[in-house]
């Protein structure tokens, strides 16, 4: 971990605890700041805090104290999640005063490079493969951002021989100043967040971060099917890595109906790639370039193409059981995730959806309904699920209670040939705690179902 100047002695306010914010405020401790935590959760309920306090932090909880920032702070390095409209943020920015996310922090203490990934759609799915194509490959990555590890806390202990794989938020890369990947990746851009960012320009100026620091040494990789990203990689001082899947080009990576191509050469058909769904498509372009990049090696590249299954409850492959493929897609927790998921697998498929009812349109899958050969449909959004399918001329739909049921009712209508796709539409909270748990549930349904009867 490199020292840092920046922060050395100089009075610190992390705001907002959670991993990322714990981390934050340990490092710039050890790193010689003046740190002050302030957390909206209760001490007595806050084990961050306590710790925070044991080794000597300020610790203030409870609440947000208005005139906390008349205390001199030089920096303040925010919880992702904390809105610009927070009254702290808004009188630091009016104060001049550098406000980070701890992205900004992993990047000046790391002695590794990073590769950073964002986008709308893809981030972990493309983060997770890359990071397996360097690490067959003896690349030594790292991998760490909006995946589940906390980006200081791994740059804490890389070295130059480490690469940081790192996945990005719009929230994340937005506190960023002097962040700069050697290779920068944007999967697609939608509309998003918007509750958060205020307007689009301002979501996807955030996601455009990503690349503003980067040289002329270093590689921006897009996606040239999105005018919006052919656009701003026009405006990129680093050299520009367009991918497309509209057809072979001669430079930088494609695909077409058959293959995938590197330098207009073909590099594996795309049958015998296992991540299925013409979005995993764009991911795939997108991983195998940085990772020609890195240094990879095409042989190393093919292998984990030949074998990656899929990030759990992502469009993640389970098993194919006489001639019905089942994928697990319980992180679609709303229509736009499901109609990528539908337009993604080619054939009929016997469609599991629903779950909590929070009111959102359902006319985003109608063009895509027509692949739907069974809905069967669970959760407080059932009903609303069932007359939808109707409407769209669905030829069965199924009501069913928890997943064993549907995973049950999915396969009695189901024939070779078929995909059986969770992929719910909605969030999990009615009947599961979390949309990894509901994914979980499926998974095993699915294995029980299916081993029982082989």
């Amino acid at each position: 971990m490199k020292k840092l100047k920046e922060v050395y002695q100089k009075k610190v306010l992390v705001l907002g605890l959670a991993k990322s914010g714990f981390t934050a405020a340990r490092l710039l401790h050890k790193l010689g700041a003046f740190v002050t935590v302030n957390d909206s959760k209760p001490f007595e309920e806050n084990p961050e805090a306590q710790e925070l306090l044991n080794m000597g932090v300020t610790v203030i909880c409870g609440r947000h104290p208005e005139g906390l920032l008349e205390e001199g702070f030089e920096i303040v390095v925010k919880n992702p999640g904390i809105p610009y409209t927070n009254i702290l943020i808004r009188s630091a920015l009016e104060k001049e005063i550098p406000v980070w996310t701890e992205i900004e922090l992993a990047y000046l203490i790391s002695k590794a490079p990073f590769i950073g990934i964002t986008g709308s759609n893809g981030k972990t799915t493309t983060t997770t493969l890359l990071f397996h194509m360097l690490n067959q490959d003896n690349k030594k990555p790292l991998i760490a951002g909006n995946i589940g590890t906390v980006a200081s806390g791994v740059a804490e202990k890389a070295t130059p021989e480490n690469v940081i794989v790192t996945e990005l938020s719009s929230f994340q890369l937005k506190g960023t100043i002097t962040f700069r990947p050697h290779i920068a990746i944007i999967t697609n851009i939608y509309e998003a967040h918007l509750d958060y960012h205020g307007s689009v320009e301002d979501y996807t100026a955030s996601k455009m971060k990503i690349t503003q620091n980067q040289t002329s040494d270093d590689y921006f990789i897009y996606n040239a099917d999105q005018p919006i990203l052919v656009d701003h990689a026009a405006k990129c001082t680093a050299q520009g890595i367009p991918f497309t899947l509209k057809g072979r080009t001669e430079h930088s990576i494609s695909a077409d109906d058959k293959f995938v191509y590197w330098q207009g050469e073909k590099l594996i058909e795309r049958s015998k790639i296992m991540l299925g769904g013409q979005h995993n498509l764009e991911n795939i372009l997108a991983a195998t370039a940085a990772a020609l990049l890195w240094g990879g090696t095409k042989e190393t590249i093919i292998r984990v193409l030949t074998s990656f299954t899929g990030v759990k409850h992502r469009s993640q492959f389970i098993v194919n059981w006489k001639g019905r493929k089942f994928y697990n897609d319980s992180k679609a927790t709303n229509a736009l995730a499901t109609k990528s998921a539908l337009e993604a697998f080619p054939g009929q498929i016997v469609l599991l959806a629903g779950g909590l009812e929070r009111n959102h349109s359902l006319e985003e899958l109608r063009p895509y309904m027509d692949r739907v050969k069974v809905l069967v449909t669970f959760g407080e959004t059932a009903e609303r699920f069932a007359a939808f399918a109707k409407e769209c001329g669905v030829p069965e739909v199924e009501k069913a209670g928890l997943m064993q049921d549907a995973v049950e009712k999915a396969i009695h209508h189901s024939e070779s040939g078929d995909t059986i796709l969770l992929s719910p539409a909605c969030a999990s909270w009615d009947q599961y705690d979390s949309f990894e748990i509901r994914g979980d549930a499926f998974i095993d349904a699915v294995k029980q179902l299916t081993e029982a009867n082989e």
